[in-house]
């Protein structure tokens, strides 16, 4: 894209996400004579901090070139979702940001009831720092993902890379190292994009303390962008476990990522069965 077309692309994208905010939306009064939708041009600068001159010549097209706080401030007040954020810096002609690194995690009920009627393929869902985040009921009976709450002693109770080192149940697979190597590398090629996060360094220095494989293999440099491709698990009870194993991202936030374990007709047959037992169980007392 030659620059006059992505200033324009900029110009074009700036005036169409101002539009289609309202402003009970970014805390303002709603005003009177509002002839067109949106928030105006001058309250957009306000909330971003920036000359309402300066923010006219972005939204006009303008030769003027907008520093990445002036971005990330443009970013804020016009509530972008990471894409859109993305976005915005590649227009403007600058480096891709680091990505937000939110507080919470979470997923919708949307997305919940997707994972609930995969069933009995196993799903489950991570967050960008590897914790677990959701889960159906194939996924706990294969992976027991549920009993991660049950340790209210670590801060990483949740982790699937802690659980993974640190479980006796995990490391008694036949092919744990395997899993564990694969999942390092992966891990380390997420980690990367996220350069003096306390909590990813906490993490590794905590993990180095507690298992000697880690603090063995990480200073390897081993990488790979993903665990997808053809899965044999050895399930203590259920014996040997065959699946497709493909990773989606959520468009609205790349960083959280849906693991989802298409079993073969075998496969899904042992885990139906499963399924039904387990639901004609008496509850615990």
């Amino acid at each position: 894209m030659q620059k006059n077309e992505r200033r324009e692309a900029l110009a074009d994208f700036l005036r169409k996400r101002r539009a289609s905010l309202s402003p009970g939306e970014v805390g303002l009064p709603p005003g009177l004579r509002r002839r067109t939708p949106g928030l105006r041009r001058e309250e957009v600068a306000q909330l971003a901090n920036i000359g309402t001159s300066w923010y006219v010549w972005l939204e006009q097209g303008r030769n003027v070139h907008p520093s990445e706080q002036v971005l990330e401030s443009l970013a804020q007040a016009l509530r972008l979702t990471p894409n859109e954020r993305r976005h915005l810096f590649l227009l403007a002609g600058q480096a891709l940001p680091a990505p937000v690194s939110p507080a919470e995690e979470s997923i919708g009920p949307a997305l919940q009831q997707v994972l609930d009627d995969l069933n009995p393929s196993p799903v489950y869902v991570l967050g960008r720092r590897y914790d677990y985040l959701a889960w159906n009921e194939a996924a706990d009976a294969l992976f027991a993902v549920s009993d991660t709450l049950s340790d209210t002693s670590s801060p990483y109770a949740r982790n699937m890379l802690w659980r993974l080192f640190t479980s006796p149940m995990m490391r008694e697979r036949p092919n744990w190292e395997m899993l564990a190597r694969a999942t390092l590398a992966e891990f380390r090629t997420a980690s990367a994009r996220y350069p003096g996060d306390p909590w990813f360094e906490e993490l590794i220095e905590d993990l180095k303390q507690v298992s000697p494989e880690f603090c063995q293999w990480w200073p390897h440099h081993d990488v790979r962008s993903a665990l997808d491709g053809h899965k044999v698990i050895r399930h203590p009870t259920l014996g040997s476990l065959e699946f497709e194993h493909v990773t989606l991202q959520v468009l609205t936030n790349p960083d959280i990522r849906i693991m989802i374990y298409t079993p073969n007709a075998v496969t899904r047959t042992i885990l139906q069965r499963f399924l039904e037992e387990i639901a004609t169980r008496e509850p615990h007392t």
